[in-house]
């Protein structure tokens, strides 16, 4: 146990199981002191969410939908009451369909496109909205995204666009934000081995290929992903927004995979 985060309260949003990144940066921030609240959607997310909530202290679940105004405007009407204020966020909402995720981006639909931007951006900008108020003193807000934003990676498709503009809503909210004392910036991973992860084709490949070839030789883990969130969040990223910072071994710096690997 740390004390970074000690005294700081914090919505973590997107915890799907203990294999999460959501649930690695949640574990790493209650490590140092943090007290949280997760949001969930739907009873099934909420029952495998209230055991991890517990092994970390908390009780306080809220049931969110993010497309929905007035689940939204509730979750945040609970935690002013109980709280009062918030000091941090973690962003980690993504949705698209899983169809179109296995074949070619030109078959796109127009109602998975417009679906999975709403959800994997927009939403961004209404927590950030309602989080606002909240972080009078200041605070920090950190989201998820991945190199499919600025590189084509097999069947990322649609949310490699998604992600693209979610980047780009991070310096626009950081800009925003930034006179009030608050922090926006996103945490990009490589390819890992979760629920949100496995609905991409060719999942296990991909994690290989980046395993194999990443400077590192290896892929992100949840304790790394955790612990640039733990900085993020704490007063040593006082002076940080705006930012992308990449957790993936190195792999983003490479022009073509390794020689053994050629």
């Amino acid at each position: 146990m740390g004390d970074l985060l000690k005294g700081k309260r914090g919505l973590v949003m997107g915890v799907a199981n203990d294999h999460s990144i959501a649930w690695g940066i949640a574990r790493a921030v209650a490590d140092q002191g943090a007290e949280l609240a997760f949001s969930y959607q739907g009873d099934a997310f909420g029952r495998r969410v209230q055991p991890l909530a517990a092994s970390v202290g908390s009780d306080f679940l809220l049931d969110v939908d993010v497309t929905d105004d007035a689940s939204l405007d509730a979750a945040f009407a609970s935690i002013t009451e109980r709280w009062g204020r918030l000091d941090f966020v973690i962003h980690a909402i993504a949705f698209s369909n899983k169809n179109e995720l296995t074949g070619r981006f030109v078959n796109t639909s127009r109602a998975n496109f417009k679906h999975s931007l709403e959800i994997s951006c927009y939403s961004l900008i209404e927590v950030a909205r309602r989080a606002h108020p909240l972080m009078a003193e200041g605070g920090s807000v950190v989201t998820l995204t991945y190199g499919g934003s600025n590189r084509v990676t097999p069947f990322y498709n649609v949310m490699g666009v998604a992600k693209a503009a979610l980047e780009s809503t991070v310096r626009y909210l950081a800009n925003d934000l930034g006179p009030d004392g608050i922090r926006v910036n996103a945490i990009s991973p490589g390819p890992m081995k979760t629920l949100a992860g496995a609905a991409i084709g060719g999942a296990r490949k991909t994690f290989r290929h980046t395993e194999a070839n990443a400077p590192l030789r290896a892929n992100a883990t949840l304790e790394a992903i955790g612990g640039t969130a733990v900085w993020l969040l704490s007063d040593w990223g006082a002076c940080t927004t705006g930012e992308v910072v990449l957790v993936d071994g190195g792999y983003h710096v490479l022009g073509m995979p390794q020689s053994e690997n050629l």
